[in-house]
């Protein structure tokens, strides 16, 4: 068989559970054929996909050659040139406005407030995208009924969002072989992870890209600000003393690195019990309020502990979308306040 033959033979390897090959997905860096040894590198991140590969590029070539070496390279990082968060770069030139969802603790119901909003604002007639740069804790396929999709590519070798309820979502929960795959990264890798969201995924044309932060004050949010010209911020808190101490530093921080704040959004604010209408302020109360009066910044409305909010957002069924007309009115009229603040 010819060198070409072989090098050919080996581009049309299907990459494992994808429907692309090793060619269509540029992952073959180096073929070299010295005297009666090939050497393959190739770039993926998936250990086991490339166990896979490498058999079946040695099945292909163990005739051929005394030695077979076939390695492995992590993902090439693209130049990252990173940008300053008062003049930062912009790696979504095609979104409009970029809102980034976060929290100062987790726990807070950050992502559910994520989702709802960024579905409220699709039904608002916008062209909406929403990025789970939650690394640790992908919650947003599953609130979106996204959970069993997977990463594919378009014929431009571009990562095609996967799409529920008007909005295009990208998320690493899509790029793990199974459910409970614990992404053990340093911050340097999910970082990486996430610049190639933003540049690699086809958003397309988009009015607003909400990012799902990950709780905290840390690299996520500081790369994204140095990255992304950040329309505004969305803050989701509870009543809890503790959670909004925690929320005052994550205030802080974007006051520091100059991104506008639309607000505060206090989930979890109280709980009506459904057989005596009673309510009962389980973790406290008008703690976001007061929040919002302390560093001078709006109070965009609260979300009640309800039942049908958990459990509907567990089954991938967004209650801005299919939950009760209180439901929806809530997170609308929070949406409201923040394209007021924003247009």
């Amino acid at each position: 068989m010819s060198q070409n033959k072989i090098r050919e033979k080996i581009g049309l390897i299907n990459y494992p559970k994808l429907d692309k090959t090793l060619d269509e997905l540029k992952i073959i860096e180096k073929f070299i054929i010295e005297n009666d040894t090939l050497k393959v590198e190739l770039i993926m991140q998936n250990k086991e996909a490339f166990k896979t590969v490498k058999e079946e590029i040695e099945k292909i070539a163990k005739n051929e050659f005394k030695s077979v070496l076939v390695s492995q390279d992590f993902m090439k990082k693209k130049g990252t040139n990173y940008g300053h968060t008062k003049n930062p770069n912009n790696r979504l030139p095609n979104v409009r406005k970029v809102i980034a969802v976060t929290s100062g603790k987790g726990g807070v119901g950050k992502s559910t407030t994520a989702v709802n909003l960024a579905i409220a604002f699709a039904q608002a007639g916008y062209k909406v995208g929403l990025l789970d740069a939650d690394v640790y804790g992908p919650d947003v396929p599953r609130m979106l009924g996204l959970d069993l999709e997977k990463m594919q590519w378009n014929d431009n070798n571009k990562i095609i969002p996967a799409e529920n309820f008007g909005v295009k979502t990208m998320s690493v929960g899509m790029t793990t072989p199974r459910r409970d795959t614990p992404l053990v990264w340093r911050s340097s890798v999910a970082v990486s992870a996430l610049m190639q969201f933003l540049e690699d995924v086809e958003w397309g044309e988009l009015d607003f890209m909400f990012i799902d932060m990950p709780p905290g004050t840390g690299d996520v949010q500081l790369t994204m600000a140095q990255e992304l010209p950040m329309a505004g911020a969305v803050i989701v808190t509870t009543p809890q003393l503790v959670a909004n101490d925690d929320v005052s530093r994550a205030i802080m921080m974007f006051k520091d690195i100059a991104v506008p704040i639309c607000g505060i959004v206090e989930n979890m604010s109280y709980f009506i019990a459904p057989d005596t209408g009673t309510r009962y302020d389980i973790f406290g109360k008008d703690g976001g309020k007061n929040t919002a009066l302390k560093y001078d910044i709006e109070f965009l409305g609260s979300i009640p502990i309800d039942m049908q909010i958990r459990e509907f957002s567990d089954l991938g069924k967004p209650p801005v979308a299919l939950g009760t007309d209180e439901h929806k009115k809530a997170y609308q009229a929070i949406r409201d306040k923040i394209i007021k603040a924003l247009l």
